[in-house]
């Protein structure tokens, strides 16, 4: 699988990845940063909409769980940032 191929396969599986606060995936949350892939290598940096959200350990682990499920991918890592900081303008219009 082509590298651009993977890395939309990673942003579908992200897809299924539901934030319980607010029950729209991270995604259309805006929650996804950047989705990186190389040689079967997917990195994810995610964010969450508060610092100190309590579900963000849940949150990064079904999203890494949910890019190691998508075939070609071989290891898979997400990564947690507040910067820049996540805004309600990030969400995908029409999301509610």
């Amino acid at each position: 699988m082509v590298a651009e191929d993977l890395r939309a396969a990673v942003i579908a599986a992200l897809r299924g990845v539901v934030d319980p606060e607010t029950g729209r995936d991270l995604v259309v949350m805006g929650l996804v940063y950047d989705v990186a892939v190389q040689d079967g290598s997917a990195a994810v940096t995610l964010t969450t909409t508060t610092r100190g959200c309590p579900l963000s350990e849940m949150l990064r682990a079904g999203a890494e769980a949910a890019v190691a499920a998508v075939p070609g991918v071989t290891r898979a890592s997400v990564a947690l940032t507040w910067d820049p900081p996540w805004t309600p303008d990030r969400i995908e219009a029409g999301a509610f």
